[in-house]
C-alpha cells in the first residue's frame, strides 16, 4: 500500500439518425460541427451496440490503486482501478490537444468493481484512460477478490459496517441498529446503524466527506494531471451528485457524461421530491427492499402491468434471487446527506469534526459552509463555472424520466450563473443499470452510449469550455 498525504472510435464515428420533424422536449442551442440527438431509437441503440462490440479488444494494463491519505487528523484507505491501453498512443486526443481520461464514481451499493464492465468498454472499445473510484470506506480490504462476506444483517443482530482503513475497524460496539419509517413510501423501512458519539465509527461518519474529496483530487492529481489529460467524468445513480461537485473542484475536468446519473444534490431532491433529514451518524444498511425499488418499473418494460400482479409472487422471488446475488457488494451507504440534499444532516458532521479538532469559530463557519456546499454548484467568487453537461437517460427508469428532466432539471441547470452547456438524449432501450444485458443487448445500452459520448468529445461539445479550462 502506498502512503500519501492529502492536502485537508478511434476510428469511424456512427451517425446516428435524428428525429427531424420535432423535438421531444426544449433544449438549449448548441453550436458547432456535431449537434447531439435529441432521441436515439430502439434499433439504433441495437446498431451501434453490434457496431461497438464487433470492434477489436484494445489491449489494456489494468491495475488497483489502493492508497492511504491523510485527511482532517485521519489516515483513510482509499482503492479505485485504472485502466489504460498498453499502446499509449491509443489514447483519444480531443480537439483542445489533450489526452482524453474518464474518471468513474460507482452507484449507491457497489464499489468499483460495478463499473469494471464500462470501464473496460470505455478503456477497451475507444481507448479511454480511465480512472473507477470506490467511496471511501466501501472496499473491501481484507480479502484480494474485496467480496464482502455474508449479507449485510448478520443473525447476531450486527450488521455489515465499512473499512475507512483496514488497521482501525468498526467493532459491534459502536452503534446501534435502529429502524426508520418516515420514507417508507420510497424505501420501505430504512435500517440504520448509527454510530454512538466519540467512537470512531463517529468520528469518521462525520469526515468521510472531506476524506471522498481529497481522495479523487489526488486519484486525478496523479493518473489524469492537468496539463496532459482533460478529464471527462460520469457517476452512475448515486455517483452523479459526487460527479458533479468534482467538476468545480477540479481545474481540468471539462465535461460530464451524464448517463443515468443524478445532478446536484439540491437538484436531485426536488427529482424525487425527498430530502434526507436523518442524522449524519446513521450508515443506511440496504436490504432486498433497495432491490426492489427499481424492480417494479423495470418488470413493466417487457411485461403487462396485469401480468406481473397476476405473478407477483415471481417477481418477489426474483427480488430475493436478484439481492443474495448482490450481497459480496458492499450495499451500504452513508452519502445520501450529499444525495439528497441532506444540509442539516452535513452541518451536523461538519460541527462532529469542528470539536474534534477544537477549531476556532472562523474555522467552524467555514467547514459547515464546504460541507453544505457539497449538495449545489458553487458559485462567485472566482469559482470555476459548471462545464457542458451531455445526459441521456435509458428507456425505463424509475427516477429518471423525461418529463422529470424536462420539468426539472433542464430548467434548474438553466437558472445556473452562470449555466453550463446542456443537452438531453433519450434512449430507446435499457434501465437504470444501464449496462444490464438483455436479448441482442450482451452490455445493455452502455455501448450505444459511449458511442454518443466518444461522438460528442470528438465533434466539439466540449471543446470551448476544455480550452479555456484544461490549462489552468
Amino acid at each position: 500500500m502506498k502512503n500519501r498525504k492529502g492536502d485537508v472510435m478511434s476510428g469511424k464515428i456512427v451517425r446516428l439518425a435524428i428525429l427531424s420533424t420535432s423535438l421531444l422536449w426544449s433544449i438549449q442551442t448548441v453550436s458547432g460541427a456535431w449537434n447531439p440527438p435529441s432521441n436515439i431509437s430502439r434499433e439504433e441503440v441495437f446498431e451501434t451496440s453490434d457496431q461497438v462490440l464487433g470492434r477489436p479488444d484494445i489491449k489494456l494494463n489494468i491495475r488497483e490503486d489502493i492508497f492511504r491519505i491523510r485527511v482532517l487528523d485521519m489516515d483513510w484507505d482509499i482503492g479505485a482501478m485504472v485502466y489504460e491501453p498498453l499502446d499509449t498512443s491509443k489514447i483519444p486526443v480531443g480537439p483542445d490537444g489533450n489526452k482524453a481520461g474518464v474518471f468513474l464514481l460507482h452507484g449507491g451499493s457497489g464499489d468499483h468493481r460495478s463499473r469494471d464492465t464500462v470501464a473496460r468498454l470505455l478503456a477497451g472499445k475507444f481507448g479511454f484512460k480511465v480512472v473507477s473510484m470506490t467511496y471511501p470506506g466501501r472496499l473491501y480490504l481484507l480479502d484480494p477478490s474485496r467480496d464482502w462476506p455474508g449479507d449485510t444483517m448478520k443473525p447476531d443482530g450486527t450488521v455489515r459496517t465499512p473499512i475507512w482503513n483496514k488497521d482501525i475497524l468498526i467493532t459491534d460496539d459502536q452503534y446501534e441498529v435502529r429502524e426508520d419509517k418516515s420514507m417508507m413510501e420510497r424505501y420501505g423501512t430504512i435500517i440504520m446503524a448509527c454510530a454512538k458519539e466519540g467512537t470512531e465509527f463517529y468520528h469518521r461518519m462525520a469526515g468521510w466527506p472531506v476524506a471522498f474529496e481529497e481522495g479523487a483530487k489526488d486519484l486525478m492529481r496523479r493518473h489524469l494531471p492537468t496539463g496532459e489529460y482533460s478529464i471527462y467524468i460520469h457517476g452512475h445513480s448515486t455517483g452523479g451528485p459526487f460527479s458533479f461537485m468534482l467538476t468545480q473542484r477540479v481545474p481540468n475536468i471539462v465535461g460530464v457524461m451524464g448517463l443515468e446519473n443524478s445532478p446536484f444534490g439540491y437538484i436531485y431532491s426536488r427529482l424525487v421530491d425527498t430530502t434526507w433529514n436523518l442524522p449524519f451518524n446513521c450508515l443506511k444498511i440496504r436490504t432486498w427492499r433497495d432491490t426492489a425499488r427499481s424492480a417494479g418499473i423495470e418488470a413493466a418494460e417487457y411485461r403487462d402491468p396485469i401480468e406481473i400482479l397476476n405473478h407477483l409472487t415471481m417477481l418477489m422471488e426474483e427480488i430475493y434471487q436478484d439481492w443474495e446475488k448482490g450481497t459480496t457488494l458492499p450495499q451500504f451507504k452513508a452519502e445520501y446527506p450529499i444525495h439528497l440534499n441532506g444540509v442539516e444532516s452535513l452541518a451536523g458532521a461538519a460541527q462532529a469534526v469542528a470539536t474534534r479538532l477544537n477549531l476556532t469559530a472562523e474555522e467552524r463557519n467555514d467547514l459547515v459552509r464546504q460541507y453544505k456546499g457539497y449538495t449545489r454548484e458553487l458559485a462567485g467568487g472566482g469559482s470555476k463555472p459548471v462545464p457542458p453537461v451531455l445526459l441521456s437517460i435509458s428507456g425505463t427508469s424509475r427516477d429518471h424520466t423525461l418529463e422529470r428532466y424536462n420539468q426539472i432539471i433542464l430548467p434548474m441547470f438553466a437558472a445556473m450563473t452562470p449555466a453550463p452547456k446542456t443537452h438531453l438524449v433519450q434512449f430507446g432501450a435499457g434501465v437504470h443499470g444501464y449496462e444490464r444485458p438483455e436479448p441482442g443487448l450482451p452490455r445493455g445500452i452502455a455501448p450505444a452510449v459511449f458511442q454518443l459520448f466518444y461522438d460528442a468529445l470528438m465533434g466539439g461539445f466540449y471543446e470551448d469550455y476544455a480550452r479555456q479550462w484544461a490549462a489552468q
